[in-house]
């Protein structure tokens, strides 16, 4: 059995083939399709977070509207950038929205990947120590707020507050309990996801991560997991961990999706997204329900991992990316004993 949700980056654009022209099309579309895929079944709605673009931001939010629109359905990010991140007003804003939901947050948070702009973390005022890297100061914001949600006391109380105060230093509030353990990490490489073990997050793992063998993504992707579970063992951690893939996996079923999708490559590509540092992107899964049971075998990334992320190409609007979730649990999910 597996968790299958979905992962929206959110893209909108004014173009009149977009079905999402707007920042607020981009919001509500991405809170109706929580809503039905929480009726279809679905186990996750994830949302991609990207600063100065036509894509989905600020994610709270939406968290916020989404769980208080849904009843069951896990809500998450895959990823928030850390390095635009204040942990402080972040622990705040995540406490609220988990409250909100319930407690069904699941947050992923990472370093992220290069932005629309130059060192856009700068904007947002934050700016590495000296002798540090964007990447340790991203680690650093995540080390912050891990502890932050720990919910221990560390501000000195007023003696002459406006409102009275429990006894002792004061916490960070509203304080869920619960979501400290529900943190996941977006690991590009082996190291961050030992890395991430060792703090007791769970594992997140994209459609592309940095080539560290040259091998096809699955294989590396099922590599880096067992590296992060041998990781998490040696912490000594009480709970079990849970490690999420994402995947582009379209069943063709109809017209449309032969319309949509029927060219797709089935390759995994090798390329840069950072100057001197070779990445591997994941194919895309596209094929007849029975044909895509058989490739799906034999990825050994997705067998190792407890939750799948689908990607979806939100332009094309709610129905059909319902659609393509409902497609995937119907005919190819309970195939491969995921259902």
């Amino acid at each position: 059995m597996k968790k299958i949700g979905f992962l929206s980056f959110g893209h909108w654009s004014p173009s009149p083939q977009s079905g999402t022209r707007s920042g607020a099309d981009a919001l509500l579309q991405s809170i109706d399709l929580a809503v039905a895929a929480e009726e279809l079944g679905a186990d996750g709605a994830y949302f991609r977070v990207h600063h100065f673009a036509r894509q989905l931001g600020s994610p709270f939010p939406l968290l916020a509207a989404a769980g208080a629109k849904t009843k069951h359905i896990e809500l998450g990010t895959a990823v928030i950038d850390m390095r635009y991140e204040n942990p402080l007003y972040m622990a705040e804003d995540a406490g609220a929205a988990d409250l909100i939901a319930g407690g069904r947050l699941q947050l992923g948070i990472s370093r992220g990947s290069p932005e629309q702009v130059i060192d856009g973390w700068r904007y947002f005022g934050y700016v590495p120590e000296e002798g540090k890297t964007d990447a340790d100061m991203a680690r650093r914001h995540a080390e912050i707020f891990l502890d932050l949600l720990r919910g221990e006391g560390f501000a000195q109380p007023n003696p002459r507050p406006m409102f009275p105060n429990p006894p002792g230093l004061l916490r960070l509030e509203p304080f869920s309990a619960g979501l400290r353990e529900r943190i996941w990490w977006g690991a590009a490489t082996n190291a961050t996801a030992e890395w991430a073990a060792k703090l007791g997050m769970n594992l997140q793992s994209s459609t592309l991560k940095f080539d560290e063998s040259g091998e096809p993504l699955h294989i590396q992707q099922a590599e880096q997991i067992r590296a992060y579970r041998a990781a998490w063992k040696e912490a000594g951690h009480a709970r079990e961990p849970r490690v999420s893939v994402s995947r582009s996996i379209f069943a063709l079923v109809n017209d449309m999706d032969r319309a949509y999708f029927g060219g797709s490559e089935g390759e995994d590509h090798f390329g840069y997204i950072e100057p001197e540092r070779r990445a591997v992107f994941g194919r895309t899964y596209a094929a007849e329900p029975d044909v895509l049971v058989e490739q799906l075998k034999g990825d050994q990334a997705i067998a190792e991992a407890d939750t799948l992320l689908l990607t979806v190409p939100n332009q094309l609007g709610v129905d059909y990316n319902a659609h393509v979730i409902e497609a995937i649990l119907k005919h190819v999910a309970p195939a491969l004993g995921w259902r």
